[in-house]
């Protein structure tokens, strides 16, 4: 689900829309904006996402609450349930012709960029704040992955990917969730080093499995 926590998997099948079922359903308030954790043309920022989990049970999402709490995705009380955690009626949704996505289908970013971002910072970066769906064992420094845009990237086996362009960071970064506290500086710092990049946005142009372990190589064409 769209701006809940998300999770470590050991694999995934990717398809033409991304990770399959990645934030294919949103929390929306009554005018269509989905939950997030900022306020945009598409996106209204509500508290309180970050404190929530999802998964899958077949195709219904089932979602956790702080105190416990589980609601499933099919039963009408899940509505209820989401707005009186967020604090306004909101209602759960699948996604429609709209993609829920902020840039595009998948994101990935390498270790290092993170290595990077943690030595401006003064201490490490945890991934789970990037929300990436690849994250992709790179040695050295500096922010390899901002020059693939127009590249195709192998991962695996089986999937082709074409890079679209980087990932521009907002508020997001800062945000606690699970046991990581707020961040104040880190957007700054990142807006410091990487004029607010890091990671990037990537099309599929192949589907297949993903599994941690792949090999991960860049094509030229």
């Amino acid at each position: 689900m769209k701006s809940l926590l998300g999770e470590r998997v050991d694999s995934v099948v990717v398809d033409g829309r991304g990770v399959l079922g990645d934030r294919l359903w949103s929390v929306r308030d009554p005018d269509g904006k989905l939950g997030s954790g900022k306020s945009t043309r598409r996106f209204r920022r509500m508290d309180g996402l970050l404190e929530l989990s999802a998964r899958y049970d077949g195709e219904v999402p089932v979602i956790t609450f702080p105190g416990g709490q589980v609601a499933r995705g099919d039963d009408p009380a899940v509505h209820a349930a989401l707005t009186d955690h967020v604090g306004r009626p909101v209602t759960l949704a699948r996604e429609e012709a709209v993609s829920h996505f902020d840039e595009g289908p998948l994101h990935l970013v390498t270790t290092a960029s993170l290595g990077t971002v943690a030595r401006a910072h003064g201490h490490p970066v945890d991934v789970r704040r990037t929300r990436a769906n690849v994250v992709v064992g790179w040695e050295g420094e500096g922010f390899p992955e901002l020059g693939w845009p127009g590249r195709r990237v192998l991962v695996g086996p089986e999937v082709v990917l074409r890079v679209t362009g980087v990932m521009p960071r907002c508020v997001m970064v800062n945000s606690a969730q699970e046991e990581l506290p707020v961040d104040g500086s880190l957007l700054r710092d990142l807006t410091e080093v990487s004029a607010g990049a890091l990671g990037v946005v990537a099309d599929v142009e192949r589907g297949g499995s993903v599994a941690v372990g792949d090999e991960v190589r860049l094509a030229s064409g």
